[in-house]
């Protein structure tokens, strides 16, 4: 495995001066395109979630001429719709004694310390503007009795910053960004393809100037051309098979850039929700998500007595009937100062530590229990229904047992990937002229992302920064006239894609698309799941490579690839999801520390906390796509703390 050398340190393009000053800074100075040029430049942004629609809508109504492409049938569906919980921001509401630095400080010890400090800050800076524009858009956000909009807690911060409507803030929130870009729609300044999934980059002299799209409702690939490309399609969670994500979303964009030259940043960082329905079955096909909000008032437990938990699995008792001191709030007890209310990484770690022990309940023994009792007895079950009324129908319908009655069942599940593709402080990948914003970049959550803060992310990315940054950039492609779609580029990037579909349909084998992804699936969460260890994480690079093997021996695809085939668009995203998979495996091997979603068995404290090595691992390791079927090489961004002072992480 190649690594890198001194001369391979990479340029995160970070301004000078101090951390408060450098984003106003970077503004002040930037290039800009004045509104007469704006409408002679063309952006393709690939996504239309929370990142890809607030930035389309806001390029748009710069007067750029924007492209926009959804693999939904409407912008409405994108994943972004399911978060419930909230979106965090500093605008210290409760008087609680938040601030802009406090909530830089949070994200990145949440992060364990893995994450660059300017963006970090950038992000907490901008938080405030995002409620403010969402609020003018409409979105519903709770409010107090006095009118005032209310806040709650998420794991990992002492203070309420979560701006919230019910259980269902990505929807509502993702409704605003989609009035904003129907708006532009309408008006002409953005063009929104439909059904569409981006198969390729097309790069120019050295710069990001098209994309191979495929019509999903036609099976025609087709070119597009554009002075710039925004990539805004989300995580890699899909990996596991099993995710909280939507079964349509993957990889495969991120990948094709990576191919083409972006590097892929810290792709062991994936993140392990600790509140989702367990797993019921073995013909499952993916995992639902119960909010971290639910920690607010929810506590969580099992039975101190690992008779009473074998009771349980076996049906001989119900959790109502174990006494209150012979309950375990096993999170209360290990972390007092916060609680519940620790971050996602933490919880789950503690959650499996305990059914590990033979503390679980359910079934399998592979849950915990979320009890609503105390909360509904102090404060009476209208105000629980008033806050979380939507999240316990949505248990209810799946689960089949009342939580307002019997303690709700989760257990830890892949969520949210903090990987993803190398952005600099202008959210610019290693190819110039491909930016990368939302999850799909790697830039502002370190190792470990806090609750509420992807949508703060997303948002951000689309709506305050990307329309400052990707100007700087534009500024000097005023005189490039546009593109012919027709150039040797575009022909050589479509036979390519071309060529890759024909190979998958011709291999005609006997397995389902599907056999293979849970097959990869099962090893991805066996071995390079919420404990990894060398042996491991070599076990998971052979397997992935056999699963890869028998994929282009053994994939059965029916159909044609030249019509609609959602059998072959799964294929093609499950051949990208062996790559990352392969990459997730070789970063957390070389990676001898723990931190955040990247826990190294071998390497943890006494009490079983993370273990970081800071000496030696301080940095951002981005991967480099050397060919098929070679080894990537690893480059380094090393994190350099100047605001920050570096510590082990504690909750207690």
């Amino acid at each position: 495995m190649t690594t890198n050398n001194e001369k391979n340190k990479i340029d995160s393009k970070v301004p000078q001066g101090p951390l408060a000053e450098k984003w106003t800074e970077y503004k002040a100075h930037q290039k800009l395109v004045n509104p007469a040029n704006k409408r002679r430049l063309d952006i393709i942004v690939v996504g239309t979630g929370l990142a890809g629609a607030s930035a389309a809508a806001t390029l748009g109504e710069l007067g750029f001429n924007v492209k926009n492409f959804c693999i939904q049938d409407s912008p409405r569906r994108a994943h972004s719709i399911a978060a419930q919980g909230g979106i965090n921001a500093a605008k210290n509401y409760q008087n609680d004694g938040d601030s802009v630095y406090r909530l830089f400080y949070d994200t990145i010890k949440g992060g364990d310390y893995r994450a660059r400090e300017s963006n970090v800050y950038r992000l907490a800076e901008v938080s405030n503007n995002i409620i403010d524009q969402c609020v003018a858009q409409g979105v519903p956000f709770a409010r107090e009795y006095g009118g005032s909009l209310a806040n709650r807690s998420f794991g990992g911060a002492q203070v309420s910053r979560t701006f919230y409507a019910k259980g269902q803030t990505g929807q509502q929130l993702l409704l605003g960004a989609y009035s904003a870009l129907s708006r532009q729609a309408q008006k002409g300044s953005v063009k929104l393809y439909t059904r569409y999934e981006m198969l390729d980059l097309v790069i120019i002299d050295g710069k990001a100037r098209g994309i191979i799209a495929r019509n999903l409702v036609s099976g025609k690939t087709e070119r597009f051309s554009a002075h710039a490309v925004v990539i805004a399609s989300g995580g890699y969670g899909n990996t596991f098979f099993l995710s909280t994500n939507a079964m349509g979303s993957n990889g495969s964009a991120v990948m094709q850039i990576y191919r083409k030259g972006a590097y892929f940043a810290n792709p062991c960082y994936a993140q392990i929700h600790p509140t989702c329905i367990p797993v019921h079955g073995e013909n499952q096909s993916k995992l639902t998500l119960m909010s971290e909000s639910l920690r607010n008032d929810g506590r969580i437990w099992v039975p101190k007595k690992k008779e009473d938990a074998e009771a349980i699995r076996t049906g001989k008792l119900k959790p109502t009937q174990i006494k209150e001191e012979d309950r375990d709030y096993y999170l209360e007890r290990r972390y007092p100062a916060f609680g519940n209310l620790v971050p996602r990484d933490v919880a789950s770690r503690a959650a499996k530590e305990r059914c590990d022990a033979g503390y679980g309940v359910g079934p399998t023994g592979l849950a915990v229990y979320l009890d609503f009792s105390e909360p509904i007895q102090r404060l009476g079950r209208d105000v629980v229904e008033a806050r979380y009324g939507n999240l316990f129908q949505m248990y209810y319908k799946i689960v089949d047992e009342n939580p307002y009655e019997t303690p709700m069942m989760i257990y830890p599940a892949i969520h949210y990937t903090m990987g993803g593709i190398w952005v600099d402080y202008e959210l610019q990948t290693s190819i110039p002229g491909c930016f990368c914003i939302g999850e799909a970049n790697y830039s502002d959550h370190g190792a470990n992302r806090l609750g509420a803060s992807a949508l703060m992310q997303g948002l951000a990315d689309g709506y305050f920064v990307l329309p400052y940054t990707i100007q700087n950039y534009l500024a000097g492609e005023i005189s490039t006239p546009r593109f012919s779609t027709d150039l040797p580029e575009f022909n050589d990037a479509e036979k390519g894609v071309q060529e890759r579909i024909d190979r998958l349909m011709k291999i005609q084998g006997k397995r389902s698309v599907d056999s293979l992804h849970k097959e990869l699936g099962l090893v991805m969460w066996e071995y390079v799941g919420m404990g990894r260890t060398k042996e491991t994480l070599e076990k998971a690079i052979v397997e992935i490579k056999r699963i890869k093997k028998e994929f282009w021996s053994d994939v059965f695809i029916p159909g044609d690839g030249k019509d609609q085939n959602t059998e072959l668009e799964k294929a093609i995203r499950l051949a990208d999801f062996l790559e990352i998979g392969d990459l997730m495996a070789r970063d957390g091997l070389l990676r001898e520390e723990s931190c955040g979603g990247h826990f190294r068995l071998e390497y943890q404290t006494s009490d079983g906390e993370a273990l970081r090595n800071d000496e030696k691992f301080s940095y951002v390791s981005c991967w480099k796509y050397k060919g098929e079927d070679q080894e990537p090489e690893m480059l380094k961004e090393d994190l350099n703390y100047e605001f920050t002072k570096v510590q082990q992480r504690n909750y207690k």
